[in-house]
């Protein structure tokens, strides 16, 4: 049984894509780092602005590439209404793009913080890690959640 669960899992994440939107570099690159350690087959699209991040989700819509299976965003990008923003342009985009789970993170544990981005739409709230080790197994709860458990529109 454990077989076949890995080749479903194998299949399922093979072509996983995952959209992250962070404006620190230090942070993209430790970011990619644990991604690829920990999410085999993951491909992390990273951009650092609002701008870029809503080009590369119409540009996905109007080529006919394939849209992020979800999208982390950085809550101070720099600004809390930076990422609130973007969020809102992600929401009103057309259906595909605003079907895309977005995951709020940032180093605020704030309770206002984290209200406020459910207030405004955000699907879940994550703490970002502070050590590398601590960022691999956040990207493996990530992917047991997002691939293995949560079924999505278009996804199932």
């Amino acid at each position: 049984m454990s077989i076949s669960r890995n080749r479903i899992d194998v299949n399922r994440t093979k072509n996983a894509r995952i959209l992250i939107i962070e404006d620190d570099l230090d942070h993209q690159l430790l970011i990619k780092n644990a991604l690829q350690q920990s999410f085999t087959g993951a491909e992390a699209v990273i951009k650092s602005t609002e701008q870029e991040a809503i080009h590369y989700l119409d540009e996905c819509i109007q080529t006919g590439r394939r849209l992020p299976h979800f999208i982390l965003l950085d809550l101070y990008l720099p600004e809390r209404e930076d990422a609130w923003h973007t969020l809102k342009e992600i929401q009103n985009r057309s259906v595909e793009i605003g079907n895309i789970p977005v995951v709020v993170f940032s180093s605020s544990s704030h309770s206002e913080d984290i209200s406020e981005s459910y207030d405004r739409g955000a699907t879940s709230y994550i703490v970002k890690p502070v050590g590398f080790t601590e960022w691999i197994d956040y990207f493996r709860t990530l992917k047991d959640y997002w691939w293995e458990t949560a079924i999505l529109p278009g996804n199932h």
